[in-house]
Parts: C-alpha cells; structure tokens; sequence
C-alpha cells in the first residue's frame, strides 16, 4: 500500500497553484495520472522519487514513512526503492546497454539482469552504447534498467510520448508484460486516453491543482455507460459519405477499422478526435470520450 497526502505550491505558466493530492495505490496495480501540462503530473512523481520535497504531508510505503513534515522525515533518494523512466530516457551516454542496466547493481543481482534483457529482447544489443539504439531500443534499455533492481514502485513519466504509433503499441505491451511479470505496483503519467485505456487499471485526473476524477478508465472518460460485447478506443483518421451513409475510418491499435455511421453522428465528429467503438444488439457504435 502507498499512502500520499501532499501540498506542494508550484509557479505554472497560469501563475501559481498548490498542488493537493491524496492517494491510496494498492501493490501490483498499474495507476495512470492525467491531465493537461502544469497541472502537477511530473511533481507527483519528482516527490515520490524523492527528486522534489512536498512542502507539507505524508508519503508511507508499505507501512514506512518516505516523507512525513510533521515528524521531519523525508528518506533519501537512495533508500527509495523506486523505478524512474524518464521522458528523454536518461541513459549514461558512455556506457554500453548492459553497464546501463547494470548500474548500480550488486553481483547477487546479475541473473535477474540477464532475465531482464531477455524479457526486453536486448540481447544482441547488450554491447552497444545509447547512440547506436532507436527511440524505440532506447526505452526499452530505460525500462529494463528501472526493472532490475526490483522496485517497490515504477514511475512512468510519459515514457513513449516521443515514439511513432507502431513502436509505442510495441512498448506498451512490453509495459503491461514487464508489470505483471514482476508484480510492481506502477505510476504512468500519460497525455494519450487510448493508452490509460490500455494500460491502466485506475486513472486520476489532475486539474486544477487537485484530483478532479478517479476511476477506472471508461468510468472517468465515457459520459454515458454504454453494455457491450467489445469495446475499443481510436482516433478518428477519415470520414467519408458513402451513398445514405457515412464510414469513419479509425486507427485502433495498429489496425485501421471502418464503422458505419448515419448522417447526424458523422456530423457529431471530427478528425483526429478519440472515441470508443462498442457494441449494441451486435452493431459497431461510435461514441464521444
């Protein structure tokens, strides 16, 4: 169990704001936070990390005080056991995939490397160095990297935000394999609904300083509840009239998927929107996020 329950004032590019946040993450589950740039999302994970002090409140782990202001404790970043993937992802640039990996790591640790890089598929990359890797292999070593030493919590800061779609479905099923194989409970903050969608098992969305929303995914982003044997979320790339009717073409995935659509539902959208397509007495429906 992670308990937080912080103030911190922040300047924002609207002036300033006090960030409040109170929070219960249970272990194991993976946790999205939400919400438009400034609005606190980074911070979150910056006092948790122990990279930024909240300037009153509370973060116990597992029972373990890492931030109390009330007793004056705030624990060190080397005795937080987290797991930090950066945006820029943050490598040594002089060491090599497997001095990056293993950083820091004691010899009784260096089987678990190797299970890492297999579960990442860096095997045959394990004597390169950051710039001869992709984006895509760069956040893959940043991610076996926060993994090894088996933290209590992973913090996501919007890992695949600078990744093409096709490599960032990739590794957000790596994401979910890396989660459930080694059972840590994780932080993801993400700008993209299809990916909270896919990832997360809860979602807060921050505004205004605070948790405005919380819930699982389709609680918070649906505006109506809609029963259904399928449910998907994509983004709008065409619509077209065909004849009576209208077909909106929509990337889900790396899949390109056509809907049919009437006349007032194809005027409803617009492109590049994200919607959830789901089911109703066996036909596919388009609805709003």
């Amino acid at each position: 169990m992670i308990e937080i329950d912080v103030k911190k004032n922040l300047q924002t590019a609207n002036g300033p704001m006090c960030l409040s946040l109170k929070m219960n993450l249970e272990k194991d589950s993976l946790y999205a936070v939400f919400g438009k740039s400034g609005a606190g999302k980074t911070t979150l994970l910056r006092m948790l990390a122990g990279l930024t002090s909240p300037d009153e409140g509370l973060i116990r782990v597992n029972g373990l005080p890492w931030f109390d202001s009330s007793r004056k404790i705030n624990l060190k970043i080397k005795h937080r056991n987290i797991g930090y993937v950066f945006q820029d992802y943050a490598l040594f640039p002089n060491m090599t995939v497997l001095q990056n990996i293993e950083y820091s790591l004691d010899k009784s640790n260096r089987a678990l490397s190797k299970e890492i890089i297999e579960v990442f598929n860096l095997e045959k990359l394990v004597h390169r160095k950051p710039d001869m890797l992709s984006g895509g292999q760069r956040q893959r070593v940043a991610l076996a990297r926060a993994l090894v030493r088996k933290p209590h919590i992973l913090l996501l800061d919007e890992p695949l935000s600078a990744l093409d779609n096709e490599m960032r479905n990739r590794l957000q099923d790596e994401i979910l394999h890396a989660h459930r194989e080694f059972h840590v409970t994780t932080l993801l903050v993400s700008h993209d609904i299809p990916e909270v969608f896919k990832l997360s098992d809860w979602v807060y969305v921050l505004e205004g300083g605070g948790i405005s929303k919380q819930g699982k995914p389709y609680d918070v982003f649906t505006k109506h509840k809609i029963s259904g044997k399928f449910q998907f979320v994509g983004e709008i790339l065409k619509i077209e009239k065909d004849d009576v009717v209208h077909i909106v073409t929509l990337m889900i995935g790396n899949s390109l998927v056509k809907v049919i659509a009437d006349e007032d539902e194809a005027r409803s959208f617009r492109i590049g929107e994200t919607v959830i397509v789901s089911s109703k007495a066996f036909n596919p429906i388009l609805s709003k996020l």
